[in-house]
């Protein structure tokens, strides 16, 4: 069998390309910092995270690339200007990058789509050979694969990666041109030993890895594990995300096969914060279509990793909202719909694990019928979950208690040694499901900055 097709539809395609010509002709547009035709507005490029607005509030604060001249001040509309806006020099300016209509990651420098087989092409890879390999009756369960076709799986792999993963630097603000449909397609935004970045109102979506690794050791059954994120934040500091849109479509691990008796899964994380990353803020996002969503921390044995979340929207969501470890971890005033959503069966909400110690303050759950509070929680019994004003189908409710009585081992621990006090925006938990409806996600934010 050859490498599953990623060709984007048409019309995602002239979506990225609509209106781009002078801007490809010269290859990276470069706009003043003011209000004009193309650019975004000055004032939303420019936006700071406001004072006390969570854990990247600390200390300096995050101002990203605020201070950009127009020499670093750039819109784009296509993958290679995006590359070329995050390398330009010198290395630590502080720039500004503007995303303008849709861009679709996998493509080539030129703009043409590419797909699975594009980066198979010459490796040797193929999924029917690599099933043939690798299946339970015959390499068996003990080990991961290693050899010939795992080789050329992990160089098709590689030859992904360099055209879908993006790094950002230190000093950098990507933010979505307001009313372009501003989006990444198949793209992995890397923060990786980074200071002071933001990335706001852009739709982060379908981030697929052609070439998910099978791991027969990974769990009871083995598992396919997939390589990129949405938006990853690894080792990096002072990092603010805010009025996103994350998700898996148009292409949902539903229409996925199965082999060797597990999902083919090609999505990874949606917004991991690991590697000691540290003060960080993620707010009014909405998180839908997906399963492993937000994991923060690497190992058990990952450190600081202090990390805000609020006002955030997770619908159709499997589980990691998120999976915490070691760090201190605010959640406040965020909505958790439990529904089924295009094929996403909720599995828990919040994991508390290796320590780590999380305060939940005003949040609000609505269940769907085939779930209980009981279910909204998990862990290892050694993380905590603290807080209060938590709303349930709008009826307070002690999440730690209603999960620890339906579980008699790996009880959730209730008391944390630290006390939140950046938490601007802290409201009550009842208007959380009409207000996110209306101001969480991509395309809110206005030329301003504000929502309507």
């Amino acid at each position: 069998m050859s490498a599953p097709s990623h060709r984007r539809s048409p019309s995602r395609r002239l979506l990225a390309l609509a209106g781009v010509a002078a801007l490809a002709a010269a290859g990276l547009a470069v706009v003043p910092l003011t209000t004009g035709a193309g650019a975004a507005p000055a004032d939303l490029a420019h936006s700071v995270l406001p004072a006390g607005d969570g854990w990247a509030a600390l200390a300096a604060g995050t101002s990203g690339g605020q201070a950009a001249d127009s020499a670093h001040t750039f819109t784009v509309s296509t993958r290679a200007q995006l590359a070329k806006a995050l390398k330009a020099g010198p290395a630590g300016a502080p720039r500004i990058i503007q995303v303008k209509g849709v861009i679709d990651a996998n493509t080539d420098d030129a703009g043409k789509a590419l797909g699975c087989a594009d980066y198979a092409a010459g490796t040797g890879y193929s999924l029917s050979a690599y099933l043939k390999a690798y299946a339970p009756a015959t390499w068996g369960r003990g080990k991961v694969p290693s050899g010939t076709q795992e080789k050329a799986r992990a160089a098709a792999q590689q030859r992904q990666a360099a055209r879908v993963v993006l790094a950002v630097p230190s000093r950098t603000t990507i933010v979505g041109v307001p009313g372009s449909g501003a989006a990444i397609t198949g793209g992995s935004l890397q923060v990786k030993n980074a200071d002071n970045v933001i990335v706001r109102n852009l739709g982060l979506t379908d981030t697929r890895d052609c070439f998910p690794q099978w791991d027969p050791t990974d769990g009871s059954t083995g598992n396919w594990n997939s390589a990129y994120d949405a938006l990853t934040v690894r080792g990096s500091t002072h990092v603010w995300a805010d009025h996103n849109t994350f998700g898996d479509g148009p292409h949902p691990d539903r229409t996925n096969p199965s082999y060797f008796g597990r999902e083919y899964q090609v999505h990874d994380g949606a917004l991991d914060i690991t590697n000691a990353s540290d003060l960080v803020t993620v707010e009014y996002n909405r998180f839908a279509d997906h399963d492993k969503t937000m994991l923060i921390g690497s190992s058990d044995k990952d450190t600081k990793l202090r990390v805000t979340l609020h006002h955030n929207v997770f619908q159709g969501i499997v589980q990691r909202a998120p999976l915490a470890r070691v760090g201190r971890i605010h959640l406040y005033d965020n909505y958790y719909a439990t529904a089924p959503l295009d094929g996403y069966t909720h599995s828990y909400s919040i994991n508390s694990r290796a320590g780590a110690q999380v305060v939940a303050q005003n949040n609000y759950w609505a269940l769907s019928g085939d779930r209980k509070a009981s279910q909204l929680l998990s862990g290892d019994g050694t993380g905590s979950v603290a807080g209060s004003g938590n709303l349930v189908d709008g009826t307070v409710t002690d999440l730690v208690a209603a999960y620890n009585a339906a579980h008699s081992s790996k009880k959730i621990k209730t008391t944390v040694n630290w006390t939140p006090e950046l938490t601007a925006g802290l409201e009550p938990a009842a208007g959380l499901p009409a207000k996110l409806g209306r101001k969480a996600g991509a395309g809110v934010l206005t030329a301003t900055g504000g929502t309507p």
